[in-house]
């Protein structure tokens, strides 16, 4: 459960910290929804303030000037700061801003991140005990120096652990704010959000960002890399072992070596696990029926699919659709509780 405190009015100020290489479409993917959400219910639930460590325009890393708001000397009561940040980070941290963000911490005004903005976080001490993700471009750099310790980084798109949300960049502020709002102000908000920017589901916390292949083997293999690009593209109308290695130029026996010494498993089990992480996605994030899912993963067999969905996840599929359902529900009786009037029970 989110730990932001509920204002009675329903209304939240957001205060979005801009610092100099910040991505523009990693900002925009966070500030878009609160927009499009006063919007939608014709009411401000959201109101935002740009802030900057001197109250100075900022230049983003496409070279863009964003003006501000506040500087750091200016007193702001807010009910989430998020940290926006891109290119350079690391030459970013520097007293003042730490400082700033600790302030915030030390009256308990929750804090999050878009893009690089979680090792601001993270150099200011404040992820130290949480759960939270980067790009994966930064976690694996941040593994290899074997920085932050008492920090858990995962590859999820973001994370919400308690009073720190982050995400890895990109769009993916838009899912993590889709859900802030979908807590806040209901799920049928969030969704009608969605639909206008176009957005056909929104992932969850359970989705993970799509590392390379290469990335998470340290290192890179061109014809492995192009195998997987292959199964990547071929998930409805899987190919056969010989048709991947006859792609590749490579014979089945040196395909299943290479696969065993860098991925650690067979060839068609890396495959396997492509098409039913993809049926998940579905599953949770479409309304499709069961049949067409597994259609669409490339199984022509319903009992099949439900056989191997239950060996790789732990349950069916029409049990992800209930997890799904009871996921509704939670933020349904969330936004209820939030609706009700003070000292109505």
């Amino acid at each position: 459960m989110m730990s932001i405190a509920t204002p009675a009015n329903g209304h939240y100020e957001i205060g979005f910290l801009l610092v100099p290489g910040f991505s523009q479409l990693a900002f925009s993917s966070a500030l878009e929804p609160l927009r499009m959400a006063n919007h939608l219910v014709d009411r401000r639930c959201y109101t935002w303030h740009l802030v900057s460590r001197d109250g100075a325009p900022v230049s983003a890393s496409s070279g863009l000037q964003t003006g501000v708001d506040h500087g750091f000397d200016e007193d702001l009561s807010l009910d989430l700061v998020l940290v926006c940040a891109g290119v350079d980070v690391q030459r970013h941290c520097d007293r003042d801003t730490l400082r700033w963000l600790r302030r915030l911490a030390g009256r308990r005004i929750p804090l999050g991140a878009v893009c690089t903005g979680g090792y601001v976080l993270a150099q200011a001490g404040l992820l130290n005990g949480y759960r939270c993700t980067l790009h994966w471009e930064h976690i694996s750099s941040i593994h290899e120096a074997r920085m932050f310790p008492e920090v858990t980084f995962t590859s999820q798109l973001f994370v919400m652990d308690r009073d720190r949300y982050t995400c890895s960049g990109g769009i993916s502020p838009l899912d993590m704010m889709l859900t802030l709002i979908a807590r806040q102000q209901g799920l049928e908000l969030a969704e009608a959000i969605a639909e206008e920017f176009i957005h056909e589901r929104i992932r969850d916390v359970g989705d993970r960002q799509r590392t390379p292949l290469r990335v998470r083997l340290g290192h890179s293999h061109p014809k492995l890399e192009e195998v997987a690009t292959l199964m990547e593209a071929n998930l409805q109308e899987p190919l056969s072992l010989d048709e991947l290695a006859s792609y590749a130029d490579l014979s089945r026996r040196q395909l299943e070596r290479l696969f065993q010494r860098y991925v650690d498993c067979p060839p068609l089990k890396y495959y396997m696990d492509l098409r039913l992480m993809r049926a998940r996605l579905l599953l949770r994030q479409t309304h499709m029926p069961i049949t067409d899912v597994a259609l669409a993963c490339g199984f022509i067999s319903p009992p099949h699919f439900t056989k191997c969905y239950h060996d790789r996840f732990g349950h069916s599929p029409s049990g992800e659709r209930k997890r799904r359902s009871d996921r509704v529900a939670e933020a349904s009786a969330q936004h209820a509780e939030a609706a009700r009037p003070p000292g109505e029970k």
